[in-house]
């Protein structure tokens, strides 16, 4: 055996390298470049127990190129020795386990010796404490940017995003940090199964979109439960069905569940032939859910509260509209419609007093009007679709006015709710509708009147139901005569039924 003590600087050169690098695959590649220069192997390669703890493939180092040949010796009888160098393999052990083993191949000037293994040996004992600071070291930084992650979607959600927006904020957050190919919400469906509601992915999401597990899948049983479940390639594996799995590999389902409730699924796939997910990304990924849920579930109840002081600010406005405003407005047209009875008279001055009071009583008889409609408006849920009759004609007003730059105003008159049901509402809605459109075509309209009136009988006495849609655009060729409710210039378009 030679003396190790002149290979010993570069030992120590060595020993030290291995340890420059806190991240690991770097770590790993300074281990085997380091063991192929102190042995002057052309070959070295790390191949790792377990790849898939740690994410990382083998490691191997660029092949060394031979030195020039010197002259050849003058012939002899001894034996050549052999052209191909026995392989060097030595374990290195991270703790208590084996992390892999370190080959060495191709030395230059004959076999590995025993010298060679014992500097081998030594390295592979600092790789080992290399690898499990690196490994430390790892895991810190990636529960940092879970940590990081889940406060900013916390963060996102208690903003006031909407229901639609705050899952895509999960699916999208959770894509970046778990580096996977998409990001999946899977909500349950009536059904029993389990559609795809959300998806944030490299590609073109919309045919995963709406993606169903059908009832009956080996994995609905779990995600049901709310328990998560981890696949190692999901184009293969038996237990998914959906028709997007041949394009997937390594998998997380994990669920989004809190205080007992079943939120949904976050689905995490990678590519086919992507790295599989470690232990340590499964147990951050896994928490990462919990809180993304903890976060869905505050922000719903945020959402909540915020819509229900909506709502009580609209029924506190509609009742000081009723108790004050209506209430006021009907006291003074009773004692102007009292003083235009009182004015009556043969001169033309009292004519005069007495036309300016019947314009005034109108006035205030369709404010009165305009303002239980808003009353009626206010007291409607703004997020659901309205279910009256009332309710709908107002949606569609609002709809056009959304288009025309201001709200069309509505008038009823009779008991509209009552008297009138299917299928003349549904005639009437969309017989409003095509003059709403009309009219939004028009130029110069400033001012739109809807008025729906139960209590006109039609021109053969039955009783009927009248849709007048009124305009001050330019004239256009609507079903009845021109000309606003107050004689001006417009469209006046009008829809009757029988009752």
């Amino acid at each position: 055996m030679h003396d190790p003590v002149p290979r010993l600087p570069s030992l120590l050169e060595a020993v030290l390298s291995v340890g420059t690098d806190l991240e690991l695959r770097a770590t790993l590649q300074h281990i085997v470049d380091a063991a192929a220069e102190l042995t002057e192997a052309r070959y070295a390669a790390l191949d790792m127990t377990d790849p898939g703890r740690d994410g990382l493939t083998g490691i191997r180092t660029a092949e060394r190129p031979e030195p020039p040949e010197p002259p050849k010796p003058p012939e002899s009888t001894e034996s050549p020795k052999p052209s191909e160098s026995p392989e060097l393999v030595v374990p290195i052990h991270v703790y208590d386990e084996v992390f892999g083993d370190l080959r060495l191949a191709g030395k230059r000037d004959g076999p590995f010796t025993d010298e060679d293994e014992q500097l081998v040996r030594v390295l592979a004992t600092q790789a080992g404490i290399a690898i499990g600071n690196a490994r430390l070291y790892e895991t810190a930084r990636q529960r940092e940017r879970w940590i990081e992650g889940a406060a900013a979607v916390t963060t996102a959600l208690l903003s006031g995003e909407s229901a639609a927006d705050a899952l895509m904020t999960v699916a999208e957050q959770a894509r970046r940090l778990a580096e996977a190919s998409a990001g999946v919400i899977l909500q349950p469906t009536e059904g029993g199964g389990m559609e795809i509601v959300t998806a944030s992915t490299l590609d073109d999401p919309g045919d995963i979109v709406g993606t169903v597990i059908e009832p009956g899948s080996p994995v609905l049983d779990q995600l049901i439960g709310g328990e998560p479940v981890f696949i190692d390639d999901s184009a293969t594996d038996p237990r998914l069905t959906t028709h997007v799995r041949h394009r997937f590999g390594p998998n997380m389902m994990l669920p989004l569940q809190a205080g007992g409730r079943l939120l949904g699924t976050l689905a995490l796939p990678r590519r086919r032939g992507g790295r599989p997910y470690s232990a340590v990304e499964r147990l951050l990924a896994t928490q990462f859910a919990s809180q993304a849920a903890l976060a869905l579930v505050h922000a719903e109840a945020q959402h909540s509260r915020e819509r229900l002081a909506v709502y009580e600010d609209r029924d506190r406005i509609a009742r000081d509209l009723h108790d004050l405003v209506v209430q006021r407005l009907f006291a003074t047209g009773m004692m102007l419609e009292s003083t235009q009875r009182r004015s009556a008279g043969t001169g033309d001055t009292d004519k005069e007093v007495h036309a300016m009071l019947g314009r005034a009583v109108d006035e205030l008889q369709s404010t009165v009007q305009e303002v239980r409609t808003a009353i009626f408006a206010l007291q409607q849920p703004p997020a659901d679709a309205p279910t009256t009759f009332r309710g709908k004609v107002l949606r569609e007003a609002a709809g056009a006015g959304a288009v025309l730059g201001f709200r069309p105003s509505t008038r009823f008159s009779g008991a509209v709710e009552n008297r009138l049901a299917e299928p003349v509402a549904g005639r009437l809605l969309t017989a409003l509708r095509r003059a709403l459109a009309a009219a939004s075509r028009r130029a110069g309209v400033s001012r739109v009147e809807i008025t729906v009136d139960v209590t006109a009988p039609l021109p053969d006495g039955r009783p009927g139901v009248r849709l007048t849609v009124f305009d001050d655009g330019g004239a256009g060729n609507g079903h009845a005569e021109g000309g606003g409710p107050e004689g001006g210039a417009g469209t006046n378009v009008t829809w009757q039924s029988p009752l």
